[in-house]
C-alpha cells in the first residue's frame, strides 16, 4: 500500500561537479522494513544517505522519506527519524550519561537516560567519559542518540564496525526487535552476515548504479550453489562425466560442482553414481550466498573500470 511507504527514491542522482557519486537508482522502503544498502567504497551508498538523511540536495531525480522532501522539510521529518553516520561528533570532555542528558534536552519524546544506555548495553558505562571509551563503546553510545527519539525511520551507515561479536549481535537483535514494532531502516554494511541477518530488500550498488535489487532470497538465488561429495578410490573427478553449466574443481578429498541449476546437476550425478555403481560419501549442497553475489558484482564492476 502507498501509506506503508516510509521511503521513495526515483531517479536519484547526485554529482561532485563533473564526478556522477549516484546515477539514476530507484528504490522504496516500506513501514517495518530492513533495507541494505550494498557496494564497494565509492559505489554510492554513502552518498545516497546523504541525500536521504537531507545532508545533500540531489543533482536530479526526486526523494521522499515521510511524505517530504529531506532538503526542503528537513525540519518537518527530522523529529522522526533516527540517523547514525560512519563518524559522530562527541564532546569527549563529557560522560556517556552526560552526551545522552545533552541530546535528550532537544529530542522530543525522547527515552530516559537509563533506557537509552541499557538497550545498547552500555548501562556500565554511564560515568565513564568519551574520550575514555572504545571504538565499539563510542559506537554503541551513537546509536543510542539516533534511538533516542523513537524514530519511525532509523538511517545507520555501517553501524557495527569496530564493534566486537557479542556486541554486534546484541545490536542485530536490537534492531529486529524495533523493526517488529514496526520501525523502518536503511542500512550499509560491508557485512554481508549482517545484511542477512537484517535485511528484508537488499540492493547493490557499484559505480553510482543499483546493479541488483529484491528480497534477500531473490538476491541469493542469483548465486551458483555448489555439490560437494568424496568419490570412493580410485575414481577421481576425471571419471566424472560433464555436466552442463557447471564448474569442477577438487581438493585432497572432495569434488565440489559449482553450478546455477543445482536440482538438476544433483540428478545428474546421482544418476551416473547409480548407473556405476558408485557410492558418493558425504554429499553435501550448499545454497549461494549474498557475499558471493557481491564479489561476483564487484569483480565485474573491477573489470569495467
Amino acid at each position: 500500500m502507498v501509506d506503508d511507504l516510509v521511503i521513495e527514491v526515483r531517479e536519484l542522482r547526485k554529482d561532485y561537479g563533473s564526478f556522477p557519486a549516484v546515477r539514476g537508482i530507484s528504490f522504496e522502503v516500506r513501514r517495518g522494513q530492513v533495507f541494505a544498502l550494498l557496494g564497494t567504497n565509492g559505489a554510492g551508498k554513502t552518498t545516497t544517505m546523504d541525500v536521504l538523511t537531507g545532508f545533500q540536495a540531489p543533482t536530479g531525480g526526486s526523494v521522499r522519506v515521510l511524505g517530504a522532501d529531506p532538503s526542503t522539510e528537513r525540519d518537518a521529518i527530522s523529529p522522526r527519524v533516527g540517523v547514525m553516520l560512519q563518524e559522530a561528533g562527541f564532546f569527549d570532555s563529557l560522560t556517556a550519561a552526560e552526551t545522552i542528558d545533552a541530546w535528550r534536552r532537544f529530542t522530543p519524546g525522547s527515552r530516559s537516560r537509563e533506557e537509552a544506555l541499557d538497550m545498547v548495553g552500555l548501562a556500565d558505562r554511564g560515568r565513564t567519559a568519551v574520550r575514555r571509551m572504545s571504538g565499539g563503546e563510542r559506537r554503541r553510545l551513537d546509536l543510542a542518540l539516533a534511538l533516542l527519539g523513537r524514530p519511525e525511520v532509523l538511517f545507520l551507515d555501517e553501524p557495527t564496525t569496530g564493534l566486537d561479536p557479542e556486541a554486534r549481535h546484541h545490536t542485530w537483535e536490537l534492531l529486529r526487535e524495533l523493526t517488529l514494532g514496526g520501525m523502518s531502516v536503511l542500512l550499509t554494511t560491508h557485512y554481508m552476515e549482517e545484511a542477512e541477518f537484517l535485511a528484508d530488500h537488499v540492493a547493490i550498488m557499484d559505480q553510482g548504479r543499483m546493479v541488483r535489487a529484491g528480497t534477500l532470497e531473490e538476491i541469493r538465488g542469483d548465486a551458483a550453489s555448489t555439490i560437494a561429495f568424496r568419490l570412493p578410490p580410485p575414481l577421481n573427478s576425471a571419471d566424472l562425466p560433464p555436466f552442463d553449466a557447471t564448474r569442477m574443481a577438487c581438493d585432497a578429498s572432495r569434488t565440489k560442482l559449482t553450478t546455477s541449476t543445482p536440482q538438476g546437476t544433483l540428478l545428474a550425478l546421482l544418476a551416473w553414481a547409480d548407473a556405476h555403481g558408485v557410492a558418493l560419501d558425504d554429499i553435501t549442497v550448499t545454497a549461494g550466498s549474498l557475499e558471493e553475489v557481491f564479489l561476483e558484482i564487484a569483480a565485474t564492476g573491477r573489470e569495467t573500470r
